[in-house]
């Protein structure tokens, strides 16, 4: 099955919500090596002005990739996992997360390019707390590699 041009322009909704734990941003924190206090510590991260744990900037990888996977196991996309490389990830910060948040995610799909056989897809994961404040853009490229 080849990639689904259509896809482009498709707006995947929110789902549940992400709620963003402390000892989640602890565990992630410490698979990273960040090693700012603000992390682990309520207390460090209070004086800093949050009201808990503060994730590092790379923690919202994990809400953009629930919203990838919509995507992915979307039947119409032409979607074969096994043949996917994630090509890039970059990532706007309005505000940091902080444990408690709860967050939802609204995929965009912004470019299918084909590529001979396979495809470069590029997404756009707006991540917000369910109050609608808007907390980072996560914008990723896939290449979907054709079959031999």
């Amino acid at each position: 099955m080849s990639i689904n041009p259509a896809l482009a322009g498709r707006v995947y909704p929110a789902g549940d919500p992400y709620v963003v734990g402390r000892e989640k941003i602890r565990e992630f924190a410490a698979a990273v090596k960040a090693t700012n206090t603000a992390h682990f510590d309520v207390e460090a991260a209070g004086a800093l002005g949050y009201a808990d744990v503060v994730a590092p900037p790379t923690f919202a990888v994990l809400i953009a990739q629930r919203a990838d996977a919509q995507l992915i196991a979307d039947p119409d996309s032409g979607i074969d996992f096994s043949r996917v490389v994630h090509a890039d990830q970059r990532f706007t910060h309005h505000r940091p997360i902080v444990a408690g948040d709860e967050l939802v995610t609204e995929l965009h799909v912004d470019t299918v390019r084909a590529m001979g056989g396979g495809a470069m897809i590029t997404t756009r994961a707006e991540i917000s707390t369910t109050g609608g404040r808007h907390v980072a853009t996560s914008v990723s490229s896939l290449l979907v590699r054709g079959e031999e």
